[in-house]
């Protein structure tokens, strides 16, 4: 099919045309030098074609959506966005290089660096879910680097809000990061969906091709879209993979959303223990604290370092407690200071007498007494908690076959809030670290599948649970 030509570059105030960076199916990205500030930035501007009141509506919603989560470190910045004097609307956007996209098909791109890429874009995508966005359009093409080499999504949502209604030929260059529902019309998106295209793109990264792709083999829009419904990627022709990682990407991208990771964070750990299995320092995960979202003006300068996690809303003012204690005496243990002001009789002339200062070594000597026997308690319950071997026994296990994959579930046998279950496979494949009480494997026709389940507290595993199977009928 023949490509269109560029539409026409429109007259931006404040803004110098200079060329064009690339054309897509609803708009066209150009470059453009901005006159004050004097920079360079990317302009993506709609076809007139595709403009009408729904999509102007939904451009301004696309707009001040970009608006706050580009704040994200790994998020597109936008500078800008309005309608040009000839009725399109445009973003103006920080200039970055979509190089990536062209360097993970022509050559092989170290493991560790795809990990660090994933674990920052994946950081983005589950920020934007928890604002409640799904992207709706993961893939390769929509990571870009910044000028620092720092990868950033792009992207958010237009395109693949205007595919809906469209000819899905025309946005076919998704088909093979989008999820067998969402090509099957049972859902516009969900997170599971989410979770499929963001490890198909990890993949991507690391094989050279898309997860569905058979080199030599025809690979239309139809051959893909029947490989995607059976689920079954290719395997990752690269010896430097470990196995982990190429099972952590085969379960996200599973035929039964049920069965991926449960989230994009979820997958961003996993990806994170994988970092630490080759050797290399796991790469922070971003995740917007939700207590800095909800700022306002007045909090600014008392949190102005974003500490990792999600705080609960209680900390601010429980600061404000103990600032408020402190301005009237209070030490931080709760003590009471009595307040001695310069120029109070009570200060200056009264001298303390003998029976005040028995009385205070009195009380020094009850408190020290306390003091000892409360440490000496402590002391013994810490003794018998670095003694005990107690880590809970993951006992049970039930296995279901469902076409081609197995699913083994078991009961809680009372994890806590830091232990997570490592499950392993009988065929050889490293252990898998996970917090869900289940466990879905694919399997052949034929094969007999296997594994056992520990529970993993604090680096030390418990007792391994006995052995249970399945046998896939033929």
């Amino acid at each position: 099919m023949a490509r269109r030509l560029p539409s026409p570059p429109p007259t931006l105030a404040g803004f110098s045309h200079v060329h064009i960076l690339g054309s897509g199916g609803f708009a066209d990205v150009f470059l453009y030098e901005q006159n004050m500030p004097r920079r360079q930035v990317a302009v993506k501007v709609m076809l007139s074609e595709v403009v009408n009141d729904q999509v102007r509506q939904m451009f301004q919603a696309e707009a001040n959506l970009m608006a706050q989560l580009s704040a994200h470190p790994s998020i597109l910045t936008v500078y800008q966005a309005s309608v040009s004097s000839d009725g399109r609307p445009y973003l103006v956007m920080e200039l970055c290089s979509a190089a990536l996209s062209q360097r993970y098909r022509s050559e092989r791109i170290p493991v560790a660096e795809v990990l660090r890429i994933a674990v920052k874009i994946g950081s983005a995508i589950e920020t934007a879910h928890r604002a409640g966005v799904l992207h709706r359009d993961i893939k390769p093409s929509n990571i870009l680097l910044t000028a620092y080499g720092h990868p950033v999504l792009s992207d958010f949502g237009i395109a693949a809000t205007l595919s809906e209604t469209g000819d899905r030929e025309a946005v076919g260059m998704s088909i093979p990061w989008s999820a067998p529902e969402v090509l099957m019309d049972e859902t516009a998106g969900t997170i599971a969906s989410e979770v499929w295209a963001f490890g198909a793109t990890v993949y991507s990264l690391l094989a050279g091709r898309s997860p569905f792709e058979v080199p030599g083999q025809s690979n239309t829009s139809t051959d893909l879209i029947s490989r995607i419904n059976r689920a079954k990627p290719q395997p990752i022709d690269r010896s430097d993979v470990p196995a982990s990682l190429e099972r952590i990407l085969q379960r996200s991208m599973s035929r039964r959303p049920e069965s991926r990771q449960s989230s994009v964070l979820e997958l961003v750990h996993e990806l994170q223990s994988v970092e630490s299995e080759i050797g290399v320092p796991q790469t922070p995960v971003e995740i917007a604290v939700d207590e800095w979202a909800a700022a306002t003006v007045a909090d600014l300068e008392d949190r102005t370092v974003i500490r990792g996690g999600s705080s609960s809303r209680g900390s601010v003012s429980q600061r404000r407690r103990r600032r408020r204690g402190a301005d009237q005496g209070y030490s931080s243990v709760g003590t009471i200071v009595k307040e001695d002001p310069v120029g109070s009789r009570s200060a200056q002339t009264q001298p303390r007498g003998p029976g005040r200062g028995m009385r205070l070594l009195a009380w020094a000597v009850v408190g020290a007494a306390v003091l000892v026997v409360a440490l000496g308690a402590l002391a013994t319950l810490v003794l018998i908690r670095a003694g005990s071997t107690d880590i809970p026994t993951v006992s049970d296990i039930a296995a279901r076959v469902v076409d081609d994959t197995v699913e083994f579930t078991w009961n809680d046998p009372g994890l806590g809030a830091g232990d997570t279950y490592q499950v392993s496979p009988s065929d050889g494949s490293p252990a898998v670290q996970q917090r869900e009480a289940s466990f879905v494997v694919d399997a052949e026709p034929g094969d007999r599948v296997c594994i056992s389940v520990a529970v993993n507290r604090e680096g030390r595993v418990g007792e391994r649970s006995a052995e249970k199977c399945a046998d896939v009928p033929e």
